[in-house]
This record gives C-alpha cells, sequence and structure tokens, in this order.
C-alpha cells in the first residue's frame, strides 16, 4: 500500500516562501505520478499541480503557475512543492496524492483521478 505523508506547512507573510514535501513509502515514485491539490475552509479541493512517474511533464493551475514548482527526488522518494510570492489566497490545506494506475507521461490537477492521499499540511498566509 503506497503511504504519502506531507510537511513543511506553516505561517508566512505575503511574499514569503515555503517548501512542501511528500515523502512516499511502499512504492517508488517512478510507479506514479504525483499531485498537489489544496482545500481553503469552504471550498472545494484544488488541484495545484501534478508530475507525471516518469518527470516528463508538469502542470500547474493558472493561480500558481510561475510562483510554484514541483520537483522530485527519487533517492529520497519524495516529491516538493516549492511555493515563492505566496498570497493569502494560498491559504489551505495542502495535500499529496498518488492514483493507483499511472499513464507515462501523464498527470491530471483532478481529485477524483487520485486514490491514495496524504494528511495533508496546513498553509496560512497572513500579515
Amino acid at each position: 500500500q503506497l503511504q504519502l505523508v506531507e510537511s513543511g506547512g506553516g505561517l508566512v507573510q505575503p511574499g514569503g516562501s515555503l517548501r512542501l514535501s511528500c515523502a512516499a513509502s511502499g512504492y517508488t515514485l517512478d510507479y506514479f505520478s504525483v499531485g498537489w491539490f489544496r482545500q481553503a475552509p469552504g471550498e472545494e479541493r484544488e488541484g495545484v499541480s501534478c508530475i507525471s512517474n516518469n518527470g516528463d511533464t508538469i502542470n500547474y493551475v493558472g493561480s500558481v503557475r510561475g510562483r510554484f514548482s514541483i520537483s522530485r527526488d527519487l533517492a529520497k522518494n519524495t516529491v516538493y512543492l516549492q511555493m515563492d510570492s505566496l498570497k493569502p489566497e494560498d491559504t489551505a490545506v495542502y495535500y499529496c496524492a498518488a492514483p493507483r494506475e499511472s499513464v507515462s507521461s501523464s498527470c491530471s490537477t483532478i481529485a477524483v483521478d487520485y486514490n491514495f492521499w496524504g494528511q495533508g499540511t496546513q498553509v496560512t498566509v497572513s500579515s
């Protein structure tokens, strides 16, 4: 069973940066695409970014493109989300997720496409 654990959230001022980590166990990440999602209170879960299982396809939602960067370290079996120029509207619980099956060179930012989820990490952007 694939397990995912997020870390790195916290409180940051507008314009600041955070790096989230998603550590996987049970399977190596080159079998799975990984997506980052976020959910603010009262809002639906929103796809933020994803990276394909072979690492050659990366997608971002428009609101974070140019500010967020997804990457992975296969030696550590970890996917990262570098978040720069943070805004108050980025405040949410951030989750990483993986699907049961992945297609090479493809990844999705749609939540229903994912089966395995981490517990989430809170990101708060406030002065």
